[in-house]
Formats: structure tokens, C-alpha cells, sequence
């Protein structure tokens, strides 16, 4: 089958495939939340002083981590319901991207944590800090400067990534795709156009995250909204 422009033209400003796209868009955004905090949590876990919650959080980043993304849909999709757990095809999709992006930013959130100097926690228990304001003022937003980068890779990842839940009959991009290919038999149009929006979606988020890493990419200063409490004077 020769070459068609028009067909190509066609899909390529097809409210079908638009659709497309934005399921892809938020599909990716979601699980992309999902993860982060599902991701945080982990990472917490297992920098806790309890050898439960580091077992908990080291079972679940080496199960996710160590089977692959496909598997863990399919499983979530056909092999939940055997056990009296039905879920919906987006429901799947979010669960299986949530939570294998979770794993994966659980070690990137535990290295931005440890990547912080020693020195940081001692200075912010010197002044009298709890952990959870110590965690918010000092060590989150140094730890920030080393999580954003792979963060947004991750993300320019799962825009792409998204294109397995077309296994699971998700009406993502690639699925419309595939649908329009196997109906008008127009293959390398259809999956050329698909394509297209991939770059351009990557594209665009590359650009976004230039600027996310250059807005953490600024010395870090303490804003002047925050109140650091006064040291104990019977010290000096």
C-alpha cells in the first residue's frame, strides 16, 4: 500500500487523535502524583530508624523495580479479579504506573535525603528544630536540587511509558493509533502521527523542566517569612 498524505494530514488534526493525546497528558500526570507519593513515603520508610517500615519499603521498591512494567498491567488487569478485585481499565493503569514509578522515585527522594550534609541536620537540631521542620525548612529544598533532574526525566519516561496501558485497552494515544491503522489501513500514517505527538509532548516538557531545574538550580536561602527559633541563651 503506497504512501497517503491526505491520510496522514488527516490524522494528524483528528479530534480522535487529540483525544488521544490528552488521555496520554493526564495519564501521565496522575500517576506521575501517585508516584511521588507513593515514592516519598517508600523513601521515608526506609531511612527509618524501625526495621519493619525498611522492610516494607525494601520489599515493595524490589518487587516493582524487579519485574517488568508490562507484567505488573497485565497482572493488575487480569490477575486482580481472581482474587475478588475488579478494577477498571484506568483504574488499573493508574495503580500499575502509580506504583511502579513510586519505586523507582523512592531512591531518588532516599539519595536527594542523604545527598544533604551531616552538618545541615546538626546546625537545625542545634537550633532547636523538630523533624518535621527541619525536614520542610532545611533538608527538602536542598534535596530538591538533586531530585528534580532525574524527576523530570522520569516524567519526559512516562509520557512514552503510558503508550503499554494500549495493552489493557486504555484509549491513550497509541491505542487511537492502532485503532485508526487497523480500521483504514493506513499503518505508517497512523503510527507515524502517533509518533509526532510523542516528540512534541516530550519537547514541550523538556522545555518545562529547563526552567523547574533553574528555579532549584538558585543558591538556597531561607525565606524571610521563616521564623528559625531563638537560641537557648543559657548555651553562650
Amino acid at each position: 500500500m503506497t504512501w497517503s498524505w491526505n491520510s496522514f494530514f488527516e490524522y494528524l488534526v483528528s479530534p480522535y487523535i487529540l483525544a488521544g493525546v490528552w488521555t496520554t497528558v493526564w495519564l501521565t500526570c496522575v500517576s506521575m502524583a501517585i508516584g511521588i507519593v507513593l515514592g516519598f513515603v517508600a523513601a521515608l520508610m526506609k531511612m527509618s530508624n524501625s526495621a519493619v517500615l525498611r522492610g516494607i519499603a525494601s520489599f515493595y521498591v524490589w518487587l516493582w523495580r524487579g519485574t517488568p512494567l508490562l507484567v505488573q498491567l497485565v497482572i493488575i488487569y487480569t490477575g486482580l479479579p481472581q482474587f475478588g478485585i475488579k478494577l477498571g481499565v484506568i483504574e488499573s493503569a493508574l495503580l500499575g504506573f502509580g506504583l511502579n514509578e513510586g519505586a523507582y522515585f523512592a531512591e531518588v527522594v532516599r539519595a536527594g535525603i542523604m545527598s544533604v550534609d551531616q552538618g545541615q541536620t546538626d546546625a537545625a537540631r542545634a537550633l532547636g528544630m523538630d523533624y518535621r521542620r527541619m525536614m520542610r525548612i532545611v533538608i527538602l529544598p536542598q534535596a530538591f536540587r538533586v531530585v528534580v533532574p532525574p524527576l523530570g526525566n522520569q516524567f519526559n519516561g512516562m509520557l512514552k511509558t503510558s503508550s503499554l496501558a494500549s495493552v489493557i485497552s486504555m484509549e491513550e494515544l497509541l491505542r487511537h493509533a492502532q485503532q485508526l491503522a487497523q480500521i483504514e489501513f493506513r499503518v505508517l500514517e497512523a503510527y507515524l502521527v502517533a509518533a509526532i505527538y510523542y516528540v512534541i509532548l516530550t519537547s514541550i516538557w523538556g522545555q518545562v523542566q529547563k526552567r523547574i531545574e533553574a528555579y532549584y538550580g538558585k543558591p538556597y536561602m531561607l525565606s524571610g517569612n521563616v521564623a528559625l527559633p531563638e537560641p537557648d541563651l543559657a548555651l553562650r
